[in-house]
């Protein structure tokens, strides 16, 4: 087990606190792998009613995956260390999404890319006005992945679209009214909450209700039909021109989605597109996450992917320079070859 996973039971659940707070607790391996052995150990304890899921310190309950280590996997051995990173997270992600006992996740301050991965699957899932919630993996030649084919393909208007290529930020209150989260609390009662459904986990529901507030109007809402527009086709060159066209015609959102489409990555846009079209047709979330393990594996030794963390996390100089370089140059021959079946030997499979 790791100290950046601190997990005890309290009353009668289960409690794992994230607990790498220099990392706003970005997952490493280790991690995964304590919060796996966590669950599993609980999952037959009849002491153990259900389990919480929170971070320990900082000012975020989970800032993604570990994206240095994965960019120094595709650089220097192949992508081996990174696939087998994704292969366990994917595990962990359809293990709590398939858990026999409820788990609360309180997603109390930045939650982004993995911090998705392990707060969407569970049952309860508790926004503040601390929360930032966002998939941005677009920016860095990455995609949606640990689920996020599953959870944003089944938004609605086209919502889901719209946040996989543009790595919106959403606040609590955009969560709860868009149904990423289920309750929105305070941030100085969520101790409280944690405390009352340690002594009462049969009542989770009416605890955390009890304890909810109205949130602040969602600014998403304002922009709902625009969105439901503009990205409501699966080309992303139609997105884009349906972009242009407004913005020449004197829309300012629209030029602004537009700029930020332009400072992503062609191929990983074109790739999240497919990936919710044909999420959104699955009825199993282990068919799921075996389609973004096999776009994992390929899109980890991309030159997009180590390019764009270079550019926006490690020299921080925002200059991708993505190859192909336009989304004309992303032909259905490499989308194909990305979501192409692995050998059965390296197909993903769910823990056990």
């Amino acid at each position: 087990m790791t100290d950046e996973v601190l997990t005890q039971t309290r009353g009668r659940v289960g409690h794992i606190s994230l607990n790498r707070p220099k990392a706003i607790h970005a997952l490493t391996l280790p991690m995964c792998h304590a919060m796996s052995a966590a669950l599993s150990g609980w999952a037959g304890d009849d002491a153990v009613e259900a389990v919480i899921l929170d971070h320990a310190e900082g000012r975020g309950f989970c800032a993604g995956g570990d994206i240095a280590f994965l960019r120094n996997s595709a650089l220097n051995d192949g992508g081996a260390s990174g696939r087998q990173f994704f292969h366990d997270e994917y595990q962990l992600n359809h293990q709590m999404f398939t858990y026999g006992k409820p788990i609360v996740a309180f997603m109390d301050g930045i939650t982004m890319g993995g911090g998705v991965g392990i707060s969407q699957p569970t049952k309860y899932r508790v926004a503040t006005e601390n929360t930032r919630f966002a998939m941005p993996e677009t920016g860095i030649g990455l995609f949606p992945d640990v689920g996020g084919g599953w959870y944003l393909s089944r938004l609605g208007q086209r919502l889901g679209q719209f946040l996989a290529l543009t790595g919106a930020r959403l606040d609590g209150a955009e969560c709860l009214w868009a149904g990423l989260a289920t309750h929105y609390l305070p941030h100085d009662k969520v101790e409280e909450a944690k405390a009352r459904i340690a002594e009462h986990p049969d009542r989770i529901a009416g605890i955390l209700s009890e304890l909810s507030v109205t949130p602040p109007e969602a600014r998403l809402a304002v922009n709902i039909d625009r969105i439901a527009r503009h990205f409501a086709s699966d080309s992303y060159e139609d997105i884009l021109a349906s972009l242009e066209s407004a913005a020449a015609a004197g829309d300012d959102w629209a030029a602004k989605e537009r700029d930020t489409l332009g400072t992503k990555s062609p191929q990983t846009c074109k790739v999240a597109l497919r990936q919710l079209k044909e999420s959104a047709q699955l009825t199993d979330f282990a068919d799921n996450m075996r389609m973004e393990y096999r776009i994992a594996s390929r899109v980890l030794t991309r030159p997009d992917f180590a390019e764009g963390v270079r550019a926006v996390i490690v020299d921080k100089t925002n200059d991708p320079a993505w190859n192909p370089t336009t989304p004309e140059g992303v032909g259905d021959d490499l989308l194909d070859a990305i979501f192409a079946p692995l050998p059965d030997d390296e197909e993903w499979k769910p823990l056990g």
